[in-house]
Protein backbone atom coordinates (compact mmCIF):
# COMPACT_ATOMS: atom_id res chain seq x y z
CA UNK A 1 0.00 0.00 0.00
CA UNK A 2 1.37 3.35 -0.94
CA UNK A 3 2.42 5.97 1.80
CA UNK A 4 -0.21 9.40 1.92
CA UNK A 5 1.24 11.53 -0.21
CA UNK A 6 1.32 15.48 1.75
CA UNK A 7 1.27 18.76 0.18
CA UNK A 8 2.80 21.95 -0.13
CA UNK A 9 -0.06 23.31 2.65
CA UNK A 10 0.83 20.65 4.83
CA UNK A 11 4.56 20.97 4.79
CA UNK A 12 4.19 24.83 5.08
CA UNK A 13 1.72 24.73 8.19
CA UNK A 14 4.54 22.28 9.42
CA UNK A 15 7.79 24.49 8.79
CA UNK A 16 5.31 27.30 10.69
CA UNK A 17 4.29 25.54 13.84
CA UNK A 18 8.23 23.87 14.16
CA UNK A 19 9.75 26.88 13.72
CA UNK A 20 8.06 28.92 16.27
CA UNK A 21 8.70 26.15 18.35
CA UNK A 22 12.56 25.98 17.73
CA UNK A 23 12.48 29.95 18.09
CA UNK A 24 10.69 29.68 21.64
CA UNK A 25 13.39 26.73 22.50
CA UNK A 26 16.71 28.83 21.55
CA UNK A 27 15.45 31.95 22.72
CA UNK A 28 15.41 30.66 26.38
CA UNK A 29 18.19 32.85 29.14
CA UNK A 30 21.40 31.49 28.55
CA UNK A 31 20.15 28.78 25.79
CA UNK A 32 22.92 30.07 23.13
CA UNK A 33 26.03 28.98 25.46
CA UNK A 34 24.55 25.34 25.97
CA UNK A 35 25.59 22.22 24.13
CA UNK A 36 23.39 20.05 21.87
CA UNK A 37 23.72 16.75 23.26
CA UNK A 38 22.42 15.47 19.48
CA UNK A 39 24.68 17.34 17.61
CA UNK A 40 28.29 16.66 19.39
CA UNK A 41 30.24 19.49 19.18
CA UNK A 42 27.79 21.82 18.50
CA UNK A 43 26.01 24.85 21.20
CA UNK A 44 22.75 25.89 20.40
CA UNK A 45 24.64 29.37 18.68
CA UNK A 46 25.39 26.95 16.26
CA UNK A 47 22.52 25.08 15.45
CA UNK A 48 21.18 28.30 14.97
CA UNK A 49 23.64 29.69 12.66
CA UNK A 50 22.76 26.12 10.60
CA UNK A 51 19.72 26.28 10.68
CA UNK A 52 19.57 30.11 9.59
CA UNK A 53 22.04 29.71 7.06
CA UNK A 54 20.30 26.41 5.39
CA UNK A 55 17.17 28.81 5.26
CA UNK A 56 19.15 31.61 3.34
CA UNK A 57 20.75 29.20 0.91
CA UNK A 58 17.35 27.84 -0.09
CA UNK A 59 15.64 30.88 -0.69
CA UNK A 60 18.53 32.37 -2.67
CA UNK A 61 17.85 29.14 -5.12
CA UNK A 62 14.48 27.74 -4.91
CA UNK A 63 12.29 30.03 -7.26
CA UNK A 64 15.16 30.50 -9.65
CA UNK A 65 12.90 28.17 -12.42
CA UNK A 66 16.10 26.08 -13.74
CA UNK A 67 17.89 22.79 -12.06
CA UNK A 68 21.41 23.52 -12.00
CA UNK A 69 23.51 23.26 -8.91
CA UNK A 70 22.81 26.25 -6.91
CA UNK A 71 26.65 26.26 -5.34
CA UNK A 72 27.19 25.23 -1.61
CA UNK A 73 25.65 27.93 1.15
CA UNK A 74 27.92 30.23 2.63
CA UNK A 75 27.49 30.84 6.23
CA UNK A 76 30.95 33.22 6.62
CA UNK A 77 28.89 36.22 7.09
CA UNK A 78 26.88 34.96 9.52
CA UNK A 79 26.89 37.31 12.86
CA UNK A 80 27.64 35.63 16.38
CA UNK A 81 26.27 35.64 19.49
CA UNK A 82 22.90 37.47 20.27
CA UNK A 83 22.74 39.04 17.25
CA UNK A 84 22.43 35.13 15.51
CA UNK A 85 18.89 35.44 16.95
CA UNK A 86 17.54 38.18 14.71
CA UNK A 87 19.45 36.85 11.47
CA UNK A 88 17.22 33.80 12.10
CA UNK A 89 14.30 35.41 12.52
CA UNK A 90 14.62 37.34 9.19
CA UNK A 91 15.78 34.20 7.53
CA UNK A 92 12.82 32.20 8.78
CA UNK A 93 10.30 35.28 8.08
CA UNK A 94 11.88 35.04 4.14
CA UNK A 95 11.72 31.33 3.59
CA UNK A 96 8.13 31.01 5.56
CA UNK A 97 6.70 34.00 3.16
CA UNK A 98 8.42 32.58 -0.18
CA UNK A 99 7.46 28.93 0.51
CA UNK A 100 4.08 29.88 1.18
CA UNK A 101 3.67 31.51 -2.48
CA UNK A 102 6.05 29.50 -4.27
CA UNK A 103 4.36 26.59 -6.81
CA UNK A 104 5.31 23.38 -5.83
CA UNK A 105 5.81 22.38 -9.55
CA UNK A 106 8.30 25.31 -10.71
CA UNK A 107 11.64 23.79 -11.63
CA UNK A 108 13.92 23.88 -8.86
CA UNK A 109 17.74 21.76 -8.24
CA UNK A 110 17.61 18.84 -5.55
CA UNK A 111 20.15 16.48 -4.50
CA UNK A 112 17.72 13.36 -4.53
CA UNK A 113 16.55 11.21 -7.17
CA UNK A 114 13.65 13.03 -7.56
CA UNK A 115 12.08 15.36 -9.57
CA UNK A 116 13.24 18.35 -9.99
CA UNK A 117 10.52 20.52 -8.57
CA UNK A 118 10.37 23.00 -5.73
CA UNK A 119 7.90 20.61 -3.90
CA UNK A 120 11.12 19.27 -2.73
CA UNK A 121 12.01 21.90 -0.73
CA UNK A 122 8.39 22.76 1.02
CA UNK A 123 9.06 19.00 2.27
CA UNK A 124 12.72 19.44 3.15
CA UNK A 125 12.27 22.40 5.19
CA UNK A 126 9.64 21.45 7.04
CA UNK A 127 11.32 18.27 8.12
CA UNK A 128 14.70 20.34 8.57
CA UNK A 129 13.25 21.97 10.76
CA UNK A 130 11.54 19.62 12.63
CA UNK A 131 14.51 17.66 13.30
CA UNK A 132 16.16 20.82 14.79
CA UNK A 133 13.52 21.61 16.64
CA UNK A 134 13.95 18.76 18.78
CA UNK A 135 17.61 18.90 19.37
CA UNK A 136 17.22 22.66 20.08
CA UNK A 137 14.37 21.54 23.09
CA UNK A 138 16.53 18.55 24.11
CA UNK A 139 19.14 21.01 24.59
CA UNK A 140 17.02 23.08 26.83
CA UNK A 141 15.70 20.42 28.82
CA UNK A 142 12.48 20.18 27.00
CA UNK A 143 11.38 16.78 24.99
CA UNK A 144 8.31 17.06 22.70
CA UNK A 145 7.99 14.50 20.02
CA UNK A 146 7.80 15.39 16.58
CA UNK A 147 3.51 15.56 15.41
CA UNK A 148 2.75 11.97 14.12
CA UNK A 149 1.70 12.92 10.56
CA UNK A 150 4.44 15.15 10.24
CA UNK A 151 6.95 12.20 11.80
CA UNK A 152 5.47 9.32 9.16
CA UNK A 153 6.11 11.41 6.11
CA UNK A 154 9.66 11.49 7.65
CA UNK A 155 10.38 8.49 8.36
CA UNK A 156 8.94 8.31 4.14
CA UNK A 157 10.94 10.66 2.82
CA UNK A 158 14.39 9.55 4.63
CA UNK A 159 13.74 6.09 2.94
CA UNK A 160 12.46 7.54 -0.49
CA UNK A 161 15.38 10.78 -0.60
CA UNK A 162 18.04 10.32 1.43
CA UNK A 163 18.63 6.93 1.84
CA UNK A 164 18.32 6.86 -2.21
CA UNK A 165 20.08 9.35 -2.34
CA UNK A 166 23.23 7.26 -0.56
CA UNK A 167 23.66 9.67 2.57
CA UNK A 168 23.65 6.49 4.58
CA UNK A 169 25.69 6.32 8.22
CA UNK A 170 25.18 2.68 8.82
CA UNK A 171 26.73 -0.38 7.52
CA UNK A 172 26.30 -0.75 3.72
CA UNK A 173 26.42 -4.22 3.71
CA UNK A 174 23.74 -5.72 5.01
CA UNK A 175 20.78 -7.68 3.48
CA UNK A 176 17.37 -8.34 3.95
CA UNK A 177 13.81 -6.27 4.69
CA UNK A 178 13.20 -4.13 7.35
CA UNK A 179 10.10 -3.28 8.28
CA UNK A 180 8.87 0.28 10.45
CA UNK A 181 5.58 0.22 12.20
CA UNK A 182 4.25 3.43 13.52
CA UNK A 183 1.96 2.72 16.22
CA UNK A 184 0.32 6.19 16.88
CA UNK A 185 -0.20 6.40 12.69
CA UNK A 186 -1.26 2.86 11.73
CA UNK A 187 1.40 2.94 8.87
CA UNK A 188 4.04 0.28 8.12
CA UNK A 189 7.26 1.19 6.05
CA UNK A 190 8.64 -2.65 4.31
CA UNK A 191 12.65 -1.88 2.76
CA UNK A 192 14.78 -4.45 1.10
CA UNK A 193 18.13 -3.78 1.89
CA UNK A 194 20.77 -4.52 -0.95
CA UNK A 195 24.06 -3.93 0.42
CA UNK A 196 24.50 -0.79 -1.10
CA UNK A 197 21.15 -0.62 -2.61
CA UNK A 198 17.78 -0.23 -1.47
CA UNK A 199 13.91 -0.99 -2.29
CA UNK A 200 10.78 0.74 -0.97
CA UNK A 201 7.96 -2.23 -0.91
CA UNK A 202 5.47 0.08 -0.37
CA UNK A 203 5.06 1.53 -4.26
CA UNK A 204 1.73 -0.18 -5.13
CA UNK A 205 3.76 -3.15 -7.32
CA UNK A 206 3.57 -6.94 -8.29
CA UNK A 207 6.33 -6.93 -5.95
CA UNK A 208 4.42 -5.64 -2.55
CA UNK A 209 2.27 -9.00 -2.70
CA UNK A 210 5.51 -10.95 -2.35
CA UNK A 211 6.71 -12.46 0.94
CA UNK A 212 8.87 -10.18 2.49
CA UNK A 213 10.66 -12.16 5.45
CA UNK A 214 11.30 -9.51 7.73
CA UNK A 215 14.85 -9.84 8.94
CA UNK A 216 14.07 -6.87 11.57
CA UNK A 217 11.28 -4.98 13.00
CA UNK A 218 11.35 -1.95 14.86
CA UNK A 219 7.99 -0.79 16.48
CA UNK A 220 7.19 2.69 17.98
CA UNK A 221 5.74 6.21 17.42
CA UNK A 222 6.16 7.82 14.15
CA UNK A 223 8.23 10.25 16.15
CA UNK A 224 10.42 8.03 17.69
CA UNK A 225 11.22 6.09 14.68
CA UNK A 226 12.36 8.92 12.61
CA UNK A 227 14.62 10.45 15.25
CA UNK A 228 16.15 6.66 15.38
CA UNK A 229 16.92 7.13 11.57
CA UNK A 230 18.55 9.97 12.01
CA UNK A 231 20.44 9.08 15.00
CA UNK A 232 18.84 10.86 17.63
CA UNK A 233 17.53 8.26 19.56
CA UNK A 234 18.83 4.83 20.06
CA UNK A 235 16.97 2.07 18.15
CA UNK A 236 16.49 0.62 21.70
CA UNK A 237 13.93 2.50 22.83
CA UNK A 238 11.95 1.41 20.37
CA UNK A 239 10.71 -2.45 20.56
CA UNK A 240 12.60 -4.62 18.25
CA UNK A 241 13.03 -8.05 17.01
CA UNK A 242 15.67 -9.72 14.37
CA UNK A 243 18.65 -8.74 13.17
CA UNK A 244 19.32 -4.81 14.35
CA UNK A 245 22.45 -4.35 12.37
CA UNK A 246 19.73 -3.96 9.60
CA UNK A 247 18.46 -1.19 11.22
CA UNK A 248 21.22 0.65 11.83
CA UNK A 249 22.22 0.39 8.18
CA UNK A 250 18.82 2.70 7.70
CA UNK A 251 20.49 5.46 9.44
CA UNK A 252 20.79 8.66 8.29
CA UNK A 253 21.52 11.95 8.97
Amino acid sequence: MSKPHFNKDFWVAGLRAEGAAFRTAVGHDGALAAPVPSCPDWTVEDLVRHVAGTYRWVTEHVNRGVTSHPGQPDRSDAPTGAAVLAWWDEQYATLLKLLDWLDPSLPAWNWAPQTKTAEFWHRRMAHETAVHRWDAQMAVALNEPIEAKLAADGITEVLDTWLSAGKRRGPIDRYGVVALRATDVAEVWNVRLRGEGLALLDTDTLLDHHPHNERAVAIGTASDLLLALYGRVPFDVLDTAGDETLLAALRTG
